[in-house]
């Protein structure tokens, strides 16, 4: 007898086994993940040109069991509603609340510190007694498993000048390189005559010398100077740039220059100087609190005159290198020194530093 009244078995929209069921789910999911990317307009572009990422799928809440994609999010495992939830990543920060599966111990983050190799969280239980544990996974907060991290290093603001933009500039005002690692130094040189100018140099220019592993090194005066490139032999690939004192037409200083030049290899060699006698001159005055740097007479030593027209002391030596370490001080930065040594410096990095040298 024909059956009466028996609903009709339920029959999927998607007919098959649950392995069927399942692949032809992820073939739709796909199929209209395509139909997505497709139908998006031209202007989901960034303005530079390339195509906005595809945003991720919604994670599941609340009120959203599944997530924006039933097939990328593990209900079981993600979510609110999760049986045995996955393990987040949290960072230690101080006061936050913690308990040790292992021990059931509970207490308060007071601080992180490094035994052994490893970094260790300190917690503090509300009648203050303190225990370690090994930062990692076998922690809980408010019943849901973590994996605690180390604190997150807070990003200090730059000191010093920095641009529009708020990043950091060095004291030549070029962009600082945040935590570059040494570089082996180029086979190619400065030298500067002094270790007055060399203290300079480096007080101004040293990051952007790191930057490019170039090394300054002193003459001891002027005069030695052809013998220095003797001893070092510039070529092509290997060269010189010199900073010296009072470089003008028809001075001691222009004539080594000269005869430097026609040296063999003199060609990759520049010399290039200011037009002080000093390289104290080459500070701003106004740094010391002067108008210009006195003249001195003809005779006095440039350095001894100068601190007695301050009215700094200058006995002797001593005095001279304090008096000098009073005038760097109020170096802050390239704009505190005048145009006609910042030019010269710069040109002497880019010389030694040009495309094809070492």
């Amino acid at each position: 007898m024909p059956r009466v009244n028996t609903p009709a078995p339920y029959r999927s929209p998607v007919p098959g086994s649950t392995a069927a069921r399942r692949a032809a789910l992820r073939a739709r999911a796909e199929a209209e993940q395509k139909q997505q990317a497709q139908g998006a307009p031209a202007a989901s572009r960034s303005r530079g040109g390339a195509a906005a990422s595809t945003p991720t799928a919604r994670r599941p809440s609340s009120s959203d069991r599944y997530g924006g994609d039933v097939l990328s999010v593990n209900p079981h495992r993600t979510g609110p509603g999760a049986i045995r939830p996955e393990s987040v990543h949290v960072p230690v920060t101080p006061g936050l609340v913690v308990e040790d599966r292992q021990t059931g111990f509970v207490g308060a983050a007071v601080a992180v510190e490094k035994s052994g190799g490893q970094h260790v969280v300190v917690l503090e239980d509300r009648h203050g007694v303190r225990r370690g544990f090994a930062l990692g996974p076998g922690f809980w907060i408010e019943g849901r498993p973590v994996i605690l991290d180390p604190p997150v290093a807070r990003k200090r603001k730059p000191t010093g000048a920095v641009s529009a933009a708020g990043r950091r500039l060095t004291a030549s005002g070029s962009y600082a390189v945040e935590g570059e690692r040494a570089k082996v130094a180029r086979a190619s040189r400065i030298w500067v005559e002094g270790k007055h100018d060399a203290e300079l140099v480096e007080k101004v220019w040293g990051d952007d010398l790191r930057h490019e592993g170039v090394v300054v090194l002193m003459l001891d005066g002027v005069d030695n100077l052809e013998e220095v490139m003797a001893d070092f032999g510039p070529a092509p690939e290997r060269r010189a740039g010199v900073l010296v004192d009072h470089l003008v037409a028809g001075s001691k200083e222009s004539r080594i220059a000269q005869r430097v030049s026609e040296m063999p290899g003199g060609e990759n060699v520049l010399v290039l100087g200011h037009p002080y006698v000093d390289v104290w001159q080459a500070v701003k005055p106004a740094r010391v609190g002067l108008e210009r740097w006195p003249d001195i007479p003809r005779g006095t030593d440039i350095k001894h005159g100068t601190l007695e027209a301050l009215g700094w002391p200058h006995a002797d030596q001593a005095d001279v290198a304090r008096g000098w370490q009073r005038i760097l001080a109020t170096v802050r930065s390239y704009k505190d020194l005048e145009p006609s040594l910042l030019g010269r410096m710069e040109e002497l990095i880019d010389f030694v530093t040009a495309p094809g040298t070492h």
